[in-house]
């Protein structure tokens, strides 16, 4: 059962406040639903979702917490005036206090994404996103001299969403590539990587773990068996210490761990968030 609902509002995406709500409330013990209302940019939009909140307050009998990234002045106080949940203004608490101390105004734009289609840095985010999909799981070895990280491990390690997060979130150029029977036969890292030693980085995991996660994708198989994974991990460990790779275990970190530590280890000069 969900103890509260929780709302966030925004003339946005609602990212913003959902992410920065979720980091609140994830200091507290409890399991909220969450409802996110985006583009509130008009008036008539707004008294819509103060209808939708307060409904909600009356039929589970407990006021809703609703986060706003809201920065159109007057959607913003339809939303004061009228909603009976909780209401945390994320801008009005930070940005006003800042424009007194800096003595300038803000933008006041609508949303991280209101002119990013426009810049260089989005360009750049979305030929990142592109490049690591295309180098998904060693789908190709074309232009590896190009990526900014090539992450190595055994099959269901955490590559594929740790990549994929790297170029969304940091625009990165992320390869990955798995590390399979063959290559601990050879006990050697893949040829194609040999070049680009210097910008790997690997990925371990348990191999209880692994095995539950093989498990739900490939019941009963060897693949999924215990013995397999406790011999796949042990090898592909022993190969990244023998090639001097640094590397992590991801069986309890979450993939924002793991991309904040490999962003640590490999320090690229060009970081966009």
């Amino acid at each position: 059962m969900h103890s509260r609902t929780v709302f966030f509002v925004s003339d946005g995406t609602g990212i913003t406040a959902e992410t920065f709500g979720n980091a609140i409330l994830a200091q507290f013990e409890m399991k909220p639903r969450h409802v996110r209302l985006p583009f509130i940019d008009t008036v008539d939009k707004a008294h819509q979702a103060v209808r939708q909140i307060n409904h909600t307050g009356e039929v589970e009998g407990k006021k809703p917490i609703v986060f706003t990234t809201l920065v159109n002045m007057e959607v913003l106080k339809v939303i004061q005036d009228g909603c009976k949940g909780m209401l945390l203004d994320m801008f009005g608490t930070f940005v006003h206090p800042l424009e007194q101390e800096l003595g300038i105004k803000s933008h006041h734009r609508v949303g991280r994404f209101s002119d990013v289609s426009r810049s260089k840095e989005y360009t750049d985010r979305i030929e990142a996103i592109n490049f690591s999909l295309a180098h998904d799981d060693g789908q190709s070895n074309r232009d590896l001299a190009g990526a900014d990280v090539i992450l190595v491990g055994v099959s269901r390690s955490g590559k594929t969403p740790t990549s994929l997060y790297l170029a969304m979130q940091c625009g990165l150029k992320a390869a990955n590539y798995p590390l399979i029977p063959e290559d601990f036969e050879r006990r050697q890292l893949p040829p194609a990587l040999v070049p680009f030693r210097s910008k790997i980085f690997g990925l371990t995991i348990s191999p209880d773990r692994l095995a539950e996660i093989r498990a739900e994708r490939r019941p009963n198989s060897r693949y999924a068996s215990l013995e397999n994974c406790r011999m796949e991990v042990s090898e592909a460990e022993a190969m990244m210490r023998r090639a001097g790779i640094r590397w992590l275990s991801t069986t309890t970190k979450s993939i924002e761990e793991i991309a904040t530590t490999i962003l640590q280890e490999i320090r690229p000069e060009r970081l966009v968030y």
